[in-house]
């Protein structure tokens, strides 16, 4: 199954969301989009494909959302996205896309909805919170 994760390795959920991933027995591609921003194009399609508004889609915690003035609700969404371009941190991560969909995948276990029937055995996150039980069901 051919997955793309927008993935910061610093952020815990992002490291969670890769490790469910490959807990499906998926390799994904990873793009280190701190590096490697997505065009603005992609950007719009991705946050579209989610179900969410470009608004929902700018991190504000631990960047210069508000040092930008990003909370003036008078933007446009092309001002909004071209700031998310120019400092990619004010994407809010984990973006997934699969062929079952895009997710922005917080929390982690949001990802379980675009990825194939889970595969026999327990998953739990970094901080022990357990997200499949034995049998691979869902438990959150």
């Amino acid at each position: 199954m051919d997955v793309t994760i927008y993935h910061n390795p610093a952020c815990g959920t992002s490291r969670n969301t890769l490790a469910l991933i490959r807990h499906h027995g998926i390799e994904p591609t990873i793009v280190a989009y701190l590096n490697n921003p997505p065009s603005v194009d992609g950007l719009r399609q991705m946050i579209s494909d989610a179900g969410l508004s470009v608004r929902d889609a700018i991190r504000e915690k631990g960047t210069p959302h508000l040092d930008m003035g990003l909370d003036d609700p008078g933007l446009s969404d092309d001002a909004l996205l071209a700031a998310m371009i120019d400092t990619p941190i004010l994407i809010n991560r984990p973006f997934v896309v699969t062929p079952l969909g895009t997710r922005l995948c917080r929390p982690s276990e949001l990802v379980l909805d675009i990825l194939p029937a889970a595969p026999q055995g327990e998953f739990r996150k970094e901080d022990g919170e357990q997200v499949l039980d034995s049998e691979g069901k869902r438990v959150v």
